[in-house]
């Protein structure tokens, strides 16, 4: 998110230093894989963290659903509450025990991997989850009117009927006699399919799900689809076409006008995600109750 402070404390007048800071705006921007989980490379990851570089979330991968060791009332190592992940439960304390104090800060604990430090960096760490397999963000597939729609130039029930499984959409038509985009059934993708082999056309590819989404979206040339709807918009006579044309116009202007000055702008793939980030566990916490109970955030459900 990108806060641009305003210029008066309230609508009164004056701006009060005491309360919260009034701002103009928030943006939000789409997270890029990145930006979530870092690179991929582990030694890349080590040379920016030791230049000080360390711009993305994550600061390890959740792998386990579990919380807490119920015996020991200590986070599991890589689970939802991982001391290596999000930090020491107590403060200049790893999880093992090998150091105490102070004097060890910073370090990072050749037996459990945790950093020695104050455990208030609990309530700022992040993780991530690495998909199994790729799913459609919610905002942009269900959102009226969809972004993901109007970008491809599809209807909501088309995408549902793609994403969910039930029909394969053409990412490229190869020498067959079918377009971008259509939507054909199990009979008839396979059909074409075999046809496409036998006839040599390598060219020829239909997928299903959300990864045959992102195929279609890493199609896209923002640029060059803002230019080809702006000629279509000023030669259109059918009003209603003009008017789907501007919504599809103003979700194009939007991806290219995202990023601030040297930041990345929007990438249409990235509505599709195939990371999720963690939120910091003191933000979703176990509540002891009686009896040896505990009370959870719905989020440790969800994750």
């Amino acid at each position: 998110m990108d806060f641009r402070s305003g210029g008066a404390g309230g609508a009164g007048g004056a701006h009060d230093s005491s309360k919260a800071s009034a701002f103009d705006y928030i943006q939000i921007r789409i997270a890029s894989p990145e930006e979530i989980r870092g690179p991929k490379d582990s030694k890349e990851r080590e040379r920016l963290e030791l230049q000080g570089q360390r711009s993305w979330w994550s600061w390890g991968e959740v792998t386990k659903p579990e919380t807490i060791n119920y015996r020991s009332f200590k986070p599991e190592r890589d689970g939802l509450f991982c001391e290596r992940i999000f930090g020491p439960v107590k403060d200049w304390e790893c999880h093992c025990g090998k150091y105490k104090r102070i004097r060890y800060r910073g370090v990072i604990c050749d037996r459990c991997g945790v950093e020695v430090t104050l455990s208030k960096v609990r309530r700022e760490r992040m993780g991530h989850i690495e998909l199994a397999v790729p799913v459609a963000h919610i905002w942009f597939f269900k959102t009226l009117p969809s972004p993901m729609g109007n970008l491809l130039d599809m209807t909501l029930r088309d995408l549902e009927r793609v994403i969910y499984y039930t029909n394969y959409v053409v990412i490229e038509p190869g020498e067959q006699e079918v377009q971008e985009r259509e939507l054909l059934d199990e009979d008839r993708y396979l059909e074409l399919r075999n046809k496409s082999k036998a006839e040599g056309d390598t060219a020829f590819r239909a997928d299903i799900g959300s990864p045959a989404i992102r195929s279609l979206l890493e199609r896209i040339n923002v640029d060059k689809l803002a230019d080809e709807l702006r000629d279509t918009v000023a030669n259109e006579t059918s009003q209603h076409r003009k008017k789907q044309m501007l919504k599809r116009l103003k979700i194009v202007d939007a991806m290219r006008n995202s990023g601030n000055a040297g930041e990345q702008r929007n990438d249409p793939r990235w509505m599709i995600l195939d990371v999720v980030p963690v939120i910091p566990p003191d933000l979703r916490p176990l509540v002891p109750l009686d009896g040896g109970r505990f009370a959870t955030s719905d989020l440790n459900d969800l994750y």
